[in-house]
């Protein structure tokens, strides 16, 4: 018999089922009931539930069984791992689809990022969904490695892990119809276009929305995300790292709109996934905040693959993808079991994925920099200063007077003035831009990256000149990551030689310098959370209000560079 022809055999008793999931109740998101029955599987498919016998049977009494989890957008390169090593951090947890935007490594080595991500997702347990990087740069004012242009993405288009274009972040490329971007959306007429139009509204986001834009995840009000909504966006709630909008966004989720949201972690590091989790987190979230589970579990696992266009999952039902997990409880959803197309993601499966080799090693070409090349020669008091929103990765755009001494504007850690620069590294032109930024609580040292979204050139803050430039100067040496220095001396640092982005470290590994990381962040005097990837979203320039690139200050409002 071939495949279809066994998976009718197994769904009507006639055959043995190649595994059989026994004792455990299966939570129906149409209905909202459990189920009580077997879970027969055949190959990487349900063939039925009711009483079923199986070459092998797995217990599973007790346990709750819902469809795997989908994680509807995310940068697998802000975990800072590798998809593999993504794949081994997530997928126990629950996460069995994952749709990603390789425009991280894209913005460092053009299409052989995106290839190399094609190539991963051959060899996961999770099914890795490789969308096509849209804004390769985001905008014209920055300086990235690559370019990608709609006859480039002609280029790597028809491969099994495709699923469309990924985020549009130059919305005023769309709403203005650049003729760049209307390229790239006549490539992709049809297939799914997916959305980034921050505090967008009015006619200028049913401009956008008319482009063909039918998913979209940087809400960060209820309002923002109802009236996305009402136009027919369906909105995927996010919580990463640093944009954590998951409570402001949680009254609208009921059982009346989840099947029009989604969930997705955007951007989220195994330091966040070891002490909270992953969408499992989310999920217990949404739960513990008043959202019925039916809600939940649906935005988790139907409605993202309805938005997507996944007929096949999303369900434990006949003839779909055998992504189940077995979860002690609705409201614990702690993983005990999980199927990714049919296989126990276990140890040994792990072991026995193919394996890639790494790309864009050596890819920090950034020019020496000395304490000098930080100065702010600015001779206006009335300066613009990016001020941090803990938690979000929209900015406040602040001015505030500071005098010029000697030349320069002076941080001030008396007023939570920190200086910020942003060094190009691609080997382009060698551009240093500063600026200020409040919100660090920088009192001494300095932090660099080269995770610094999305051109990935290297951003440093600090207080002290010296060890700001001793920190950039680190990242050339270790190929790229984050660095801490204070006096003189790196604190603590995590080498990310993968495009100056991923690890070719275990996840654990990048857990504990993380860990690291962080006390060393904190005996800076800074208070955030996440300093590290809050400072990689200070210079996206298509995130309001005020961002820096290696070209100078950006008013994102007015999409243009200004004096700093």
């Amino acid at each position: 018999m071939d495949d279809l022809e066994r998976r009718i055999a197994m769904a009507r008793g006639d055959e043995p089922a190649d595994i059989v999931l026994r004792g455990g109740r299966v939570f129906d998101l149409i209905t909202g009931t459990m189920m009580v029955g077997d879970v027969a599987i055949c190959g990487d498919r349900i063939a039925g539930i009711g009483d079923y016998d199986g070459a092998r049977v797995i217990d599973v009494a007790g346990l709750v069984l819902v469809p795997g989890f989908i994680d509807t957008h995310l940068h697998v390169e802000s975990s800072l791992v590798t998809p593999h090593e993504f794949d081994r951090c997530v997928t126990p947890r629950g996460v069995t689809t994952a749709i990603c935007d390789p425009h991280e490594i894209a913005n460092v080595i053009g299409l052989d990022g995106i290839r190399w991500f094609q190539q991963a997702s051959e060899q996961l347990l999770m099914d890795l969904r490789v969308q096509l990087s849209s804004c390769v740069p985001s905008t014209e004012m920055e300086t990235s490695g690559a370019r990608i242009e709609a006859g480039d993405l002609a280029q790597v288009m028809g491969h099994p892990s495709a699923i469309g274009l990924a985020e549009f972040m130059n919305y005023p490329g769309i709403i203005h119809r650049d003729p760049g971007a209307m390229a790239k959306l006549r490539l992709f007429a049809g297939g799914h276009v997916d959305g980034h139009c921050p505090q967008l509204s009015g006619r200028d986001l049913n401009a956008y929305i008319a482009a063909g834009i039918r998913t979209e995840h940087e809400a960060t009000t209820a309002d923002e995300a109802l009236e996305k909504l009402r136009k027919g966006m369906r909105v995927l709630i996010r919580e990463g790292s640093v944009s954590k909008d998951l409570d402001a966004l949680q009254p609208i989720l009921t059982e009346a709109t989840s099947p029009y949201l989604c969930l997705c972690t955007d951007d989220r590091n195994p330091l966040d996934i070891a002490e909270h989790g992953h969408l499992d987190y989310m999920i217990r979230r949404l739960i513990a905040l008043g959202t019925a589970p039916l809600a939940a579990y649906r935005a988790a696992s139907l409605s993202a693959a309805e938005a997507f266009g996944l007929k096949d999952r999303g369900l434990i039902a006949p003839g779909l993808r055998a992504d189940i997990v077995a979860i002690d409880s609705l409201e614990g959803c702690h993983a005990q079991l999980v199927l990714a197309g049919g296989r126990v993601v276990d140890d040994a499966a792990f072991a026995a994925r193919g394996a890639i080799a790494p790309v864009a090693r050596a890819s920090v070409k950034a020019p020496r920099v000395a304490a000098q090349d930080f100065r702010c020669t600015g001779n206006r008091t009335q300066t613009p200063v990016i001020g941090i929103l803990e938690g979000k990765i929209i900015t406040e755009h602040l001015t505030v007077d500071i005098a010029p001494q000697d030349g320069d504007k002076r941080p001030d850690p008396a007023r939570d003035l920190t200086r910020i620069a942003v060094i190009e590294r691609h080997g382009k032109n060698g551009n240093i831009a500063t600026g200020f930024v409040r919100g660090f609580g920088l009192a001494r040292g300095a932090i660099a990256s080269t995770v610094c979204h999305d051109h990935h050139n290297i951003a440093v803050v600090g207080v002290d000149y010296d060890d700001m430039a001793l920190a950039a100067n680190r990242l050339t040496q270790i190929e790229g990551g984050f660095v801490v220095t204070l006096d003189g001396r790196v604190l603590a640092e995590l080498p990310l030689p993968v495009a100056g982005l991923m690890s070719l470290d275990p996840f654990e590994a990048v857990r504990d310098r993380l860990i690291a990381l962080r006390e060393a962040a904190r005996t800076l005097g800074t208070t955030l959370e996440e300093p590290f990837l809050q400072l990689a979203f200070l210079a996206l320039p298509v995130i309001p209000a005020l961002k820096i690139t290696d070209r100078g200050m950006v008013d994102v409002t007015a999409f243009e560079i200004i004096a700093p």
